[in-house]
């Protein structure tokens, strides 16, 4: 069965795509207008500020605010290991003492990632079922970018208006 939002090839009776995790349960019902299949290629509205796991909290959140961003891609050798939001600042740095904290120690390990031809509806899904804001594009493991729901709602912007 082709998933209506991404439109992978799936294998017949399965409740949910493989690649997406759309539900196929009742998606003939959808019309191709529906489907919102936009590629995500430049969707990244900037270039992600990336940092190597033992850079500093302070100096990652100090970063973030000189750039204007609200999340950092952490690094390893140039392949993403994880991301720190400025809800990881809050909820896991709020009330610590940051001294000899690192992003490693509290960056959100191995992050859910989006490809260049990912569609706008593989991004939608992944923002909405796993809660998420930011999420990275990534090219044979290593970042290229930082998709947000804001990249997301301008490019459905484009596509329905």
């Amino acid at each position: 069965m082709i998933c209506p939002a991404c439109g992978f090839d799936n294998i017949a009776g399965e409740d949910e795509c493989e690649r997406c995790g759309t539900p196929l349960t009742g998606s003939e019902r959808l019309s191709p207008q529906t489907r919102f299949e936009a590629r995500l290629s430049g969707l990244a509205s900037h270039s992600p500020l990336m940092v190597p796991r033992d850079t500093p909290i302070s100096e990652a959140v100090a970063s973030m605010r000189e750039e204007g961003v609200d999340a950092i891609l952490v690094v390893d050798r140039g392949r993403l290991v994880g991301i720190f939001t400025e809800r990881d600042a809050l909820l896991k740095v709020a009330g610590r003492r940051p001294v000899g904290l690192t992003v490693g120690d509290v960056m959100t390990r191995d992050p859910v990632v989006l490809r260049e031809d990912d569609t706008v509806a593989v991004a939608i899904n992944k923002m909405a079922f796993g809660g998420f804001r930011h999420i990275p594009l990534v090219e044979h493991g290593r970042p290229t970018g930082i998709v947000t729901a804001q990249d997301v709602f301008h490019r459905i912007s484009t596509i329905v208006g």
